[in-house]
């Protein structure tokens, strides 16, 4: 899917800079750059949405005494 981005000069300069010194594409590093964010980003906002879930009572919490149990990690 191709997506246009507007980048600010200064990156833009440091990500050309890389592209010529390996030899790999821009896309290449952009590309990179947000798979390795992506995971980050998604825990942040699906942890903001469960809390903001559990503070509105429409989720539960399980104690982490529980959770240990249940998974046989104590007695």
């Amino acid at each position: 899917m191709p997506l246009s981005i507007r980048l600010p000069k200064d990156i833009e300069e440091r990500l050309d800079q890389l592209a010529v010194k390996t030899g790999r594409s821009k896309t290449y590093y952009v590309t990179q750059a947000i798979r390795d964010q992506l995971d980050d980003l998604e825990d942040v906002y699906l942890a903001e949405q469960e809390l903001e879930a559990i503070r509105a009572g429409r989720s539960t919490t399980t104690p982490l005494a529980a959770v240990m149990v249940r998974h046989g990690l104590v007695d």
